[in-house]
């Protein structure tokens, strides 16, 4: 008989293990702190900077616990390694980078690109997180001029040893090992009600 892989989400006394990821995404979320959009702002364009939200606005993207607005943290926080080589973390979601910084931050270890983007802060607000590859890659497609250069980290792992990474020169993604230094550029969500 085979094994069932469960995907396994773990905050202080809470633990949530399922074999299907998008249950474990959306309780997840639900147990993380929601912010939620403003009311009587209006959304500004992509590639626009949102007042009063901490970044640039990319659109919509759409998660296991339902749509929110993806927003860019303004800086470039530097270049960090992403950490613990060799090291199997549980942050593989290649869409959901919030939940993937979590599971970084609470497991054993030092996750420096994943702790760069969650101390970072802008307009009040510091639930920013370390972007999944699939939210790089919606920066790169829906606002191709606000990052123009350089590799970056994604919060996705690949595997003990590598973690996604997208190059901003051309669009590529790859992986590379945990202890290569690379650029890091926060995000936050807001879900849509």
């Amino acid at each position: 008989m085979q094994a069932t892989q469960l995907t396994t989400y773990t905050r202080g006394d809470l633990m949530i293990s399922s074999p299907d990821e998008a249950v474990v995404l959306k309780l997840a979320t639900l147990a993380l702190s929601v912010n939620t959009a403003p009311t009587d702002i209006a959304t500004p364009n992509i590639g626009e900077y949102w007042p009063g939200q901490g970044g640039v606005y990319v659109g919509i993207r759409h998660y296991p616990d339902g749509p929110h607005h993806l927003i860019v943290g303004t800086e470039d926080l530097g270049r960090f390694a992403w950490g613990e080589y060799g090291t199997e973390t549980g942050a593989t979601s290649r869409t959901h980078g919030i939940l993937n910084t979590t599971t970084l931050l609470e497991a054993d270890g030092s996750f420096p690109a994943a702790e760069a983007a969650a101390n970072y802060t802008a307009d009040g607000h510091h639930d920013y997180g370390l972007p999944s590859i699939g939210e790089l890659n919606q920066v790169w497609q829906c606002a191709p001029d606000l990052i123009t250069e350089g590799a970056y980290w994604s919060s996705s792992q690949r595997s003990a040893n590598y973690a996604f990474f997208m190059d901003f020169d051309d669009g590529d993604q790859s992986i590379s090992g945990k202890s290569l230094e690379l650029r890091v550029r926060p995000v936050r969500r807001l879900p849509i009600h």
